[in-house]
């Protein structure tokens, strides 16, 4: 199988890694910006392309490149249904969850309705068709304040908003709806309840087209800066073992309402009570999957590149084993003088430290675009305990 990977950064050079350690071919999606970047070179070949949000243009390069398959990474057009039927109506295979279950619960909003369907609580709010200011208002007063203002085709913190006083509402849909638009081309929007304290807890779970479906653990993201994850850890400090295998089966019983095929994560958030509610899935790849990879020991993009080809998972949920803690940080290209905004320009000097493993798309000389999430890499460390993975 050749593989095109539309995406750029550090997940395409994680895939293009993939797929040469299982013999498949790769071939890197490049725009005029990013022909001297990282992934241009990690793959096997480069394609030009305008855009990583150009769906016709990335298929039509991906044809004449010969790839029998596209990977989408995460972000772009990962969880785009239309972009995942494209695909496959051009004869590629999509190596990700197929159209019908990114529309089924891709979407915060049918989301709930899935999850409710198979009897997992969902956080109070509202995610109704009726999108009007007059009625979301309403609803928000309905629920009670405060209430997360989230857009339902969101992610990476983007179009989000709490609101705490009555007057505040008017702002923070008008503000909330216009980011949605510029992020996601979508600009419907959904309420839930506030609660706090809490911590993000979220459950990689993995299915294939024999019906197998399978969890692989939890990893908590409860360190968080503007609604986005900045370091992640597994397992959770926040639960016991009777705990994990219920929020395991709870996401195996979501993706199998769904019909799901291949890599997702549902998300919950643990109140004070320690009571799990369900937040939305994630039909992708995340960006933290190393740190499942490394308690499982486990290759999450080969078993995605496995799936793809009709294989069936290679353990069942008996089998699969976690040893030892992984927290993953995230770095970024921000600028700390100016309230930590990202900041673009040529990376000056890359240097990686021993004992710990490094997924970048950068190396010393590359151009930060300002285009693009300013994240540069992620450190992982592991350790027999938490203590010995923080020590690391």
């Amino acid at each position: 199988m050749k593989v095109f990977i539309a995406n750029r950064g550090e997940i395409a050079c994680r895939v293009a890694r993939a797929c040469r350690e299982n013999g498949m071919g790769s071939v890197a999606a490049v725009t005029g910006a990013d022909r001297e970047a990282m992934h241009a070179f990690a793959a096997d070949e480069a394609a030009a392309v305008e855009s990583y949000l150009d769906g016709e243009g990335l298929i039509a390069a991906a044809k004449a490149a010969g790839a029998d398959a596209v990977h989408p990474g995460y972000g772009f057009l990962s969880e785009s249904a239309a972009f995942a039927e494209a695909v496959t109506r051009a004869g590629l295979t999509w190596i990700g969850p197929p159209a019908s279950a990114i529309r089924a619960i891709g979407d915060k909003m049918s989301g709930k309705a899935v999850a409710a369907s198979a009897g997992v609580p969902t956080v109070p709010g509202y995610s109704g068709a009726d999108q009007s200011d007059a009625t979301l208002r309403a609803e928000i007063l309905k629920i009670g304040l405060p209430v997360l203002v989230k857009a339902s085709a969101g992610g990476g913190g983007k179009g989000m908003r709490v609101v705490r006083a009555e007057a505040e509402i008017e702002a923070a849909l008008a503000s909330c709806r216009r980011e949605a638009a510029g992020a996601f081309q979508d600009d419907r929007l959904l309420l839930e309840k506030y609660l706090s304290p809490v911590r993000h807890v979220e459950v990689q779970v993995f299915a294939d087209v024999h019906g197998n479906v399978v969890h692989l653990g939890e990893r908590d993201c409860s360190v968080q800066r503007r609604h986005q994850k900045v370091i992640e850890e597994s397992p959770s400090p926040a639960l016991d073992a009777a705990r994990r295998d219920e929020i395991g089966r709870l996401a195996v019983a979501i993706m199998k309402a769904a019909g799901y095929v291949n890599a997702g994560t549902c998300e919950f958030i643990l109140d004070a009570q320690g009571r799990a509610w369900f937040l939305e899935v994630n039909a992708r790849l995340q960006v933290e999957h190393p740190v499942t990879e490394a308690v499982t020991g486990l290759d999450l993009v080969s078993w995605q590149l496995r799936v793809a080809e009709g294989k069936p998972l290679p353990l069942r949920q008996e089998q699969i084993r976690w040893s030892g803690h992984a927290i993953e940080l995230r770095i970024y290209a921000e600028d700390p003088e100016r309230d930590f905004l990202p900041s673009a320009g040529t990376l000056l000097a890359w240097e990686e430290p021993r004992g710990v493993r490094i997924d970048t798309g950068v190396r010393a000389g590359s151009a930060v675009s300002p285009d693009y999430d300013p994240m540069l890499a992620k450190l992982i460390a592991r350790g027999a305990d938490r203590p010995a993975a923080i020590a690391a």
